[in-house]
């Protein structure tokens, strides 16, 4: 299965260790990690780019760890 066949998930998480000072958006497929990512100072940035990509936003569950702030489909 190539990721083409996948469906992509964007995970967005507030200040990762990695990225301290800003919001990261993260696109997975699967449970595996791909290589993109957006930065950006403010969630509303990263918000506003994948709204304009189509994207519909999810909440954070429960058990989702800390720093995650919400998924993108």
């Amino acid at each position: 299965m190539s990721n083409s066949d996948t469906l992509g998930i964007w995970t967005v998480y507030a200040r990762p260790r990695d990225y301290p000072a800003q919001f990261v958006a993260r696109l997975f497929y699967l449970d595996q990690p791909s290589d993109q990512v957006l930065l950006a100072d403010t969630l509303a940035e990263i918000r506003e780019q994948l709204a304009a990509w189509g994207l519909m936003c999810l909440p954070r569950q429960p058990g989702d760890e800390p720093h995650i702030v919400e998924v993108w489909l």
